[in-house]
């Protein structure tokens, strides 16, 4: 079912000939180390290597896997033995001094690597797609929102400069998650190096690039994988974040912005002017899925002793899945943020929807510089504002007719100025290098 999702890349990365060619990597790296130490004959290495070339470890040799699996009901002793058929006598020196979880726990994170790899730059895309936004729209007035419930102005673009540096943290811990699970471990059966030296798994760690576990075990340590889950279900949320925003942006009642529509497209079965958010919905749907395969990540950190498999059958589910997802989430939010509609006239509507009561704290501190307490001035503004509720009048009427309230005609003029609230935006672009120049404002 996931599979439908995934990148040409990320199906073959988690494809089963793929989880056996990655197995044989380690294998042959193990090889060409124990070679190196004096205690395989020469030359064991590179004809392995080249009988593997010539006959590709493929579809065919996974259902070969199977087969023999049928018949041992272990995994690792069926891919070994399909190795020795498929590659010849050399092949008695593979899985030398090995154990299974040696070589299935550091092809599989060699396989992370990969994955992350992919999904990292799916975010890079989606980042500078929200950069385009946001700067795009920095001086895009609208009307800012607390508990759903019109506050102050604010920009449009500054939503995305929110959503910018939330997945710059997105960015980090990825690379972080990446770096966790970039080891290898070769000691053996419950990790003592007994039967393979410190010097095999240091060598194989080299070429595959990746740092060897600096504690032994038989099992490497799932808070590795349960600190990647936990990244990419963070970054899920962060694309829930931008469906959240289009979801609410897109109400009629708002309107402020859409999903692209595409010709041709329906909304819905039954009724013709629908137009509805419906990638916005899909990924809100798909960052529940990220969350809960962190959970079955985290209940896999606790196993028996030095090891048991408990953690196994849920891997195979959940490490292919949460990155094919997460990379879908992110390149169908990127597609998403290229095709928004977004229309400023609407947002300029909105924020003077509620005749002026956005302004009500500038009035507030107008009054209180003014020489009033802030508890008489708060009365004053209070009263003239539900009544602005009640009756649809302007505040700034009201409070012009209010004998309570001080302040001249140019004094109310300076208090409801939006451009007052929006005098330090490309401050906060600054912080993220995005200086005004260059940058066409939409105000």
């Amino acid at each position: 079912m996931i599979d439908r999702y995934a990148t040409p890349e990320m199906r073959s990365l988690w494809s089963e000939a793929n989880t056996y060619r990655t197995y044989l990597e380690v294998e042959l790296a193990a090889t060409e180390a124990w070679e190196a130490l004096g205690e395989v004959p020469e030359g064991t290495g590179a004809r392995l290597r080249a009988a593997a070339e010539a006959a590709p470890l493929d579809q065919a040799f996974a259902e070969r896997v199977a087969e023999l699996e049928a018949i041992t009901r272990h995994d690792i002793v069926a891919f070994t033995r399909a190795l020795s058929e498929r590659l010849g006598d050399d092949a008695r020196f593979v899985h030398l001094g090995l154990t299974s979880t040696d070589v299935v726990d550091s092809a599989q994170n060699l396989r992370l690597r990969a994955a992350l790899g992919l999904i990292l730059a799916d975010v890079r895309a989606l980042r500078a797609e929200v950069r385009r936004l946001a700067s795009e729209h920095r001086h895009t007035p609208c009307v800012g929102r607390t508990h759903g419930i019109h506050a102050e102005p604010m920009t449009f673009g500054l939503k995305f400069l929110n959503l910018y540096a939330a997945l710059g943290r997105d960015l980090g811990r990825l690379e972080r998650a990446r770096e966790a699970v970039s080891v290898v471990m070769l000691s053996g059966s419950v990790g003592t190096y007994a039967h393979v030296p410190p010097e095999v798994e240091r060598a194989v760690a080299e070429r595959l690039g990746m740092a060897v576990d600096p504690i032994s075990n038989q099992t490497v340590a799932r808070d590795r994988h349960g600190e990647l889950l936990a990244a990419l279900a963070l970054l899920g949320s962060s694309i829930e974040r931008i469906a959240l925003e289009i979801r609410h942006l897109q109400r009629s009642e708002v309107r402020e912005a859409q999903e692209g529509f595409a010709k041709g497209q329906a909304g819905s079965s039954s009724m013709p002017h629908k137009k509805n958010p419906i990638a916005s919905e899909n990924l809100t749907g798909v960052a529940r899925l990220l969350r809960a395969q962190l959970q079955a990540g985290l209940e896999n950190v606790a196993l028996w002793h030095e090891r048991d498999i408990s953690h196994s059958a849920v891997e195979r589910v959940i490490l292919p899945d949460a990155t094919t997802l997460s990379s879908y989430a992110t390149r169908r939010c990127t597609g998403l943020l290229r095709d928004l509609v977004v229309y400023p006239e609407r947002m300029r509507e909105n924020l003077d929807a509620l005749h002026g009561l956005v302004y009500s704290q500038r009035v507030l501190h107008a009054l209180i510089d003014a020489g009033m307490s802030r508890e008489a001035a708060y009365e004053v503004v209070q009263r003239c504002s539900l009544a602005s509720w009640e009756s649809g009048t302007h505040l700034r009427e009201l409070l012009a007719a209010d004998p309570a309230c001080s302040l001249s005609d140019a004094e109310l003029s300076s208090a409801f100025d939006p451009g007052w609230y929006l005098r330090h935006v490309d401050t906060i672009y600054a912080r993220f290098g995005l200086s005004v120049a260059g940058v066409a404002s939409t105000a």
